[in-house]
C-alpha cells in the first residue's frame, strides 16, 4: 500500500470579519472619511466615554468559517484535483498545508517536503534576484548547495528568464514571476507539490508545459494538489477529486466523479444574480438577470440547434467601455466557445434606448442538443468587476441546421458546423 502523505483530521478554519454601520460592510469617500475623522476627534474631547458607546454600536464583528471539519488521505503518488465554486475554501486549505497559515481546530500530519506554488508574491524575497531565491527556496526545502546546483541550469531553461537572472524579482512581470516560481518548486524534487490557480497567469504554451511537468512529477511518484477551475485539465492531470462546498467536505473520490457532482450542484443555484455569493471581481458593476430567448420578443427561452439565439446581459449600470464575456461549458465541464463583446465585428450596432443591457444575437445556434452551463464575467477600467460561473444553464434541443437534421447523443462532440456531402452516384 502507498504511502500516507497528507493526514487532515477535522481540519476547520475561521476568520473575525469586522463591518462597520451594523454590519454593512463597505468603502467611504474621502469626504466621508475626513467628516467622520473630524465628528471623532471632537467627540473624543467633549464627551470620551459617549465616543466609545458610538464606536461600539457602529462595528460589530462576525466569525466567518472558510473551513468546517475536513477530514481526508493524501496518499503517495496521488495527483488530487480540488474543485469547487469561488469561496469554496479551496485556496485557504492549501495555504494551512503549506505552512502559511493556522488551522482553527483540528490537525494536519504531513511526511515529506512541500514545495507550493500560491499566490503570486507568495515565496520569492522581493529584494533578492532570481538566481538568489533559487538557492533560498532550495535552502528552505532542506536542499544544499550542491543539490540546488545539480538542478540550477534546468531551472532556469525551464522558466526562460535566463536574461534576468540578476534582476531582483520585485521588477519581474506576474507572468515571469510565475515561471520561475513553478521551475523551483517542480524541479527541487519536493515530495509533495502544491499548486493554485496561479498558472493562470501565465501564457498558453507554458501553461501546457506545467500541466506537462506536473504529469511527469506525478509519475514519478510524487503527490500533487492542484487547483483549477479548468475542469477537462483537472480530469487529464488528476487521479483523485476533493469536491469543497461552503468549506465543507462534499465529495472525495476519482477526478470525474468529483468534476461530475460539482456541475450537477450548479443546477439547484438561485437564477437571482444579486443573490450569488461566489463571484469575483471589484463589484462597481454587477450582473443582475441573464434572459435567454430565441428572439426579441422572449417569445420562447426554448433554443435548439439552428434556431436564433439571444442572450440579454442586465446590470446595475452601464458604462462607457464595459466588456462583457460568456463562455459556454458542457457537460463534462469543457469550454466549448467564447464570446467577447470587445472584439467587433461589422454587424454589431450601437443602441442607447436598451438601457442597462448588452445584448448578444446568434444566427444559428451551433451547440448540439445537451444542457450547458455558462460562466460570465465583466470587465471595465482594464479591471474586473464581476464574474460567476454557472450563471445560468441552457438547455440545447434537436433541430436543424440548414435543412440538415441535428440530434447527437452525448458524447459525440459538443458543436454542429453547416456542411454539405459530395457523394457518388
Amino acid at each position: 500500500m502507498p504511502e500516507t502523505v497528507i493526514r487532515v483530521e477535522n481540519l476547520s478554519k475561521s476568520y473575525l470579519l469586522r463591518h462597520q454601520d451594523g454590519g454593512k460592510a463597505g468603502y467611504q469617500s474621502l469626504r466621508e472619511s475626513l467628516s467622520n475623522a473630524v465628528s471623532s476627534f471632537g467627540q473624543k474631547i467633549f464627551n470620551k466615554s459617549s465616543q466609545i458607546e458610538l464606536d461600539a454600536a457602529h462595528n460589530t464583528e462576525e466569525e466567518f468559517w472558510a473551513l468546517r471539519d475536513l477530514s481526508f488521505e493524501i496518499k503517495q503518488g496521488d495527483r488530487v484535483g480540488i474543485i469547487g465554486r469561488n469561496g469554496a475554501g479551496k485556496s485557504t486549505l492549501l495555504k494551512i498545508l503549506s505552512r502559511i497559515t493556522e488551522p482553527t481546530t483540528g490537525k494536519i500530519g504531513i511526511t515529506g517536503r512541500v514545495a507550493s506554488l500560491l499566490e503570486v508574491g507568495t515565496g520569492f524575497h522581493p529584494e533578492l534576484t532570481g538566481r538568489e531565491n533559487i538557492y533560498l527556496n532550495g535552502a528552505i526545502l532542506g536542499m544544499d548547495r550542491v543539490e540546488i546546483k545539480k538542478k540550477f541550469d534546468e531551472i532556469v531553461a525551464f522558466s526562460e528568464v535566463e536574461k534576468f537572472l540578476d534582476t531582483p524579482v520585485k521588477r519581474y512581470s506576474s507572468g515571469m514571476y510565475v515561471r520561475l516560481a513553478f521551475a523551483v518548486a517542480a524541479h527541487l524534487e519536493p515530495e509533495i507539490l502544491i499548486v493554485d490557480e496561479v498558472l493562470a497567469v501565465g501564457d498558453a504554451q507554458f501553461q501546457k508545459k506545467c500541466l506537462g511537468k506536473m504529469e511527469d512529477v506525478g509519475k514519478e511518484g510524487r503527490s500533487i494538489l492542484f487547483v483549477s477551475h479548468n475542469l477537462g485539465v483537472v480530469q487529464t492531470l488528476c487521479t483523485r477529486g476533493i469536491f469543497l462546498q461552503r468549506g465543507t467536505l462534499q465529495l472525495d473520490g476519482t477526478a470525474h466523479e468529483c468534476v461530475s457532482g460539482y456541475l450537477t450542484s450548479f443546477e439547484s443555484v438561485s437564477t437571482n444574480l444579486l443573490e450569488r455569493s461566489d463571484r469575483r471581481g471589484k463589484g462597481a458593476i454587477k450582473f443582475t438577470e441573464i434572459k435567454v430567448s430565441v428572439d426579441s420578443n422572449f417569445s420562447s427561452s426554448t433554443l435548439a440547434v439552428g434556431r436564433p439565439a439571444r442572450i440579454a446581459f442586465h446590470f446595475t449600470e452601464v458604462r462607457s467601455g464595459m466588456q462583457c464575456i460568456f463562455t459556454f461549458y458542457d457537460q463534462h465541464g469543457q469550454a466549448i466557445i467564447n464570446f467577447n463583446s470587445s472584439v467587433h465585428g461589422q454587424e454589431d450596432q450601437v443602441d442607447r434606448q436598451i438601457g442597462k443591457v448588452i445584448v448578444c444575437e446568434i444566427d444559428e445556434l451551433g451547440l448540439v442538443p445537451g444542457r450547458y452551463r455558462m460562466n460570465v464575467a465583466l470587465y471595465w477600467n482594464g479591471e474586473l468587476q464581476d464574474a460567476i460561473e454557472a450563471a445560468t444553464i441552457i438547455d440545447v434541443e434537436n433541430g436543424e441546421l440548414r435543412g440538415r437534421p441535428i440530434a447527437i447523443a452525448s458524447g459525440y462532440g459538443s458543436v454542429s458546423f453547416a456542411h454539405k456531402w459530395i457523394l457518388p452516384v
